[in-house]
């Protein structure tokens, strides 16, 4: 027990270093190629903050882990808006200026109900997986040519201060050379696999003593390690005074955990669904965003999110994994 805790511990720090040091490495091997910050921002960095996610869902998949690879995807989601944006919110009241993530919350409902659909019958497999990627391969075209449309505007009439975040954030990138770059994209790919392998048996180790399931260590302890990324990069990026990278790192991440980091695992091993996540847990997954948008909108101006919002966030959040523990035990 001792030892899948250390591993879990180690596993949990060295995952979110290396998905650091990959994104980063990936962002300013791309901005080294001429691609353009938008969309740097809008995919490698919105969507790289799930990389701990995608990879420990594969490596659990492919330990016929799946249940864990499923709790993972769905707590995390979970996680991203009571905890992340909650924690964020706390800090500092967010405000979303961005006409692009006011496109994009509604690309992660309609990618969190397809979940749910494809959820419904209890099952999870490959024909389902496929669907799910495919449609994850749609969201990032539509990223991309989002991107070369906002970034077709001239200088100086830029309308969208998206764009303008993530030349800042992404400046001191242009620094790293790209052998360095290339460097930290690989090492940090394998350490995320490495990391991944030791978190997962760790923490399958953990459910086994504690006799739990693997669906309740995903929702709970993996879900909230790989979330650790995105608490990093929005806490970061609202001190800077970022507020739309804050919020948009969390739909982005959302919206990929629903399509790949689902999808994936369903290909690798397809698996039955726990009755507990059609009526707990993607109930819970919806609602919480749904209330994310009610808060975002619930008066006049900007989209926003107020200190008191991200307490009520956060406690929403606790008191789903308080239900967790008392049904578990």
């Amino acid at each position: 027990m001792l030892q899948a805790i250390l591993a879990v511990l180690i596993g949990f720090i060295i995952l979110a270093w290396s998905a650091d040091r990959f994104v980063n490495g990936a962002a300013a091997l791309a901005r080294h190629l001429g691609i353009s910050p938008l969309i740097v921002g809008l995919t490698i960095v919105g969507f790289g903050t799930s990389a701990p996610e995608l990879v420990v869902s594969a490596i659990a998949a492919m330990n016929d882990n799946t249940s864990l690879a499923i709790g993972n995807a769905i707590g995390s989601n979970i996680a991203n808006v009571g905890l992340v944006l909650g924690i964020t919110a706390i800090i500092a009241p967010l405000t979303v200026a961005s006409s692009i993530l006011k496109r994009e919350y509604p690309l992660m409902m309609a990618s969190m109900l397809l979940v749910f659909v494809v959820l419904i019958d209890g099952r999870l497999g490959m024909t389902e997986g496929v669907i799910l990627l495919f449609c994850l391969l749609g969201v990032l075209a539509w990223t991309v040519f989002t991107g070369i449309r906002e970034g077709r505007n001239a200088p100086g009439t830029r309308d969208d201060p998206l764009e303008t975040e993530f030349e800042s954030e992404l400046a001191l990138d242009e620094i790293m050379s790209t052998a360095k770059a290339t460097f930290w994209l690989l090492a940090g790919g394998i350490l995320l696999v490495a990391s991944s392998r030791l978190l997962v048996w760790g923490a399958t180790t953990i459910a086994t003593s504690l006799g739990v399931s693997d669906l309740v260590i995903g929702l709970t302890i993996v879900a909230i390690g790989t979330s650790l990324p995105e608490v990093a990069a929005s806490i970061a990026s609202v001190l800077k005074g970022e507020n739309d990278i804050a919020i948009g790192n969390v739909l982005g991440s959302n919206i990929f955990n629903s399509l790949g980091v689902i999808g994936l695992p369903a290909i690798i091993n397809p698996e039955t669904v726990s009755a507990e996540v059609l009526y707990r847990d993607l109930p819970t997954m919806m609602g919480i965003a749904i209330l994310l948008y009610l808060l975002l909108y619930s008066h006049k101006g900007k989209p926003s999110l107020s200190r008191m919002s991200g307490y009520f966030l956060l406690s929403l959040y606790i008191l789903y994994l308080v239900i967790l523990g008392y049904q578990a035990t």
